[in-house]
């Protein structure tokens, strides 16, 4: 006779499925962000920086770093790249001439905006099929998520690497 499951090990379970599923989609959510970064011809980095810079407005490069999860030095080849294709402009900061602030160009607002119209219907009609008290815990779980994969991305990137 198979043992009983006991609500802990349910629990177990579930937790071990949810961690591979959450794994699962973020490989399908890096995936996915490196396609749409193809059709406009850069890299997930470069776009998901463009991204940051049209939702949050001019950054300086330390705070696009922070935001992104970048190294500093890894922000400039990134703001580079965005500066040669047209996808930002640097600005001396007229509070503070040492520092730079990137700022979207015009187009990106409009491009980045139009490379995830099929991302937003999707999500509004998976989202749609829920109700108001599950949307906000949902929104809960992934801002939780979101923070902890910024803890996660700054751990990792202060400690060093494999001997």
């Amino acid at each position: 006779m198979p043992p009983r499951s006991s609500p802990g090990r349910r629990r177990a379970d579930l937790v071990q499925e949810l961690d591979w599923a959450l794994r699962d989609l973020s490989t399908s959510t890096v995936m996915s962000a490196s396609a749409i970064a193809q059709r406009v011809g850069m890299g997930a980095n470069d776009l998901k920086c463009a991204e940051l810079l049209v939702r949050k407005g001019p950054l300086t490069a330390g705070q696009l770093a922070e935001e992104s999860g970048l190294t500093t030095g890894a922000i400039t080849g990134v703001v580079d790249r965005l500066e040669k294709a047209g996808w930002a402009r640097r600005e001396t900061d007229p509070t503070d001439r040492r520092k730079v602030i990137i700022r979207p160009s015009p187009k990106d607002a409009q491009t980045v905006s139009g490379l995830y119209d099929t991302y937003t219907e999707a999500m509004g009609a998976l989202l749609g099929r829920y109700s108001l008290a599950e949307l906000t815990l949902i929104l809960g779980f992934v801002r939780q998520l979101g923070d902890v994969h910024a803890r996660i991305a700054t751990q990792s990137k202060d400690a060093p690497g494999p001997r």
